[in-house]
């Protein structure tokens, strides 16, 4: 459970109905809270059709003091143009923005914090962070409290890779596979909540369950709760010839993510602290 409860008082808008939007979206009390979303999206709470690439004003009239939450990923290449179209929008005192773990890129399997220095290996790891930089600069100019809360792989409900294991699609063998990060996306949710809270801190939270079993061995569970055979495992190298450069990516930094400050500031401890737990909840 979390030490910090969001302030009641705080109005919060949503920015990104989307996968982990929508959980944020049910932990909030309904009238606390408004969506903006470029797609219609099943829910009891306010929600606001919104088109970042063509918005010139917001679609409702916010209160003095509100807080934003933003889940929408970089669009094309830096600057992010839908950024900076929205914060041209709002004044919010309070700014929770979710990025990755991706900024930190390969540090061969050691651990890093959010001292780490940053060294984005890919196209959307660099995008995140110009995005923390310009909103660090904004934040700094229009005195907002800035939460960045840099996220590893999310899963949940429908994002357990079942697919690939019923069609027997290869994973990289264990001896061959590197550190897992992970959150489920619940968790994710209760962070941005958390964040909310005026007595946490500004500055950014490196997030995940803690647990850095491999890629490799969280498919294994998750064929294992469904009763089907693991993956067949195929070498790094074979991996490179055979997977998407999009998965590679994903797969070829190797990094331990530190999440002592999410438990010991934001006052998060994850609910699903582990493949096994997160996975059957999942299914």
């Amino acid at each position: 459970m979390a030490k910090h409860e969001a302030a009641e008082s705080m109005f919060v808008l949503l920015t990104g109905a989307g996968y982990t939007g929508r959980r944020i979206l049910s932990m909030l009390p309904a009238d606390s809270v408004a969506a903006l979303s470029r797609s219609r999206v099943d829910t009891d709470r306010q929600l606001f059709p919104f088109d970042l690439d063509s918005a010139s004003e917001l679609p409702l009239e916010l209160p003095a003091r509100y807080a934003v939450i933003y889940t929408v990923p970089p669009s094309g290449e830096p600057p992010d143009e839908r950024l900076q179209t929205f914060l041209s929008l709002v004044s919010p005192a309070r700014f929770i923005y979710i990025s990755t773990t991706g900024v930190y890129g390969d540090y061969g399997g050691q651990t890093v914090t959010e001292a780490s220095a940053l060294k984005p290996s890919n196209r959307q790891a660099a995008n995140r962070v110009a995005a923390e930089e310009l909103l660090t600069t904004w934040s700094r100019q229009n005195d907002v409290a800035l939460i960045v809360l840099r996220a590893p792989g999310i899963y949940g409900p429908g994002r357990l890779g079942t697919e690939r294991i019923r069609s027997g699609t290869p994973a990289i063998a264990e001896v061959d596979a590197n550190p897992g990060n992970r959150i489920h996306v619940d968790d994710l949710a209760r962070c941005c909540v958390a964040a909310l809270d005026e007595n946490v801190p500004a500055g950014i939270y490196n997030v995940g369950d803690g647990d850095h079993r491999s890629p490799t061995a969280f498919t294994n569970e998750v064929a294992r709760q469904l009763d089907l055979p693991a993956p067949p495992q195929i070498s790094r190298a074979e991996a490179q010839q055979q997977f998407s450069r999009q998965r590679m990516a994903f797969l070829s930094d190797s990094r331990i993510v530190d999440t002592t400050k999410m438990r010991e500031v934001l006052g998060v401890i994850p609910r699903y602290a582990n493949p096994e737990d997160g996975i059957r909840a999942s299914l």
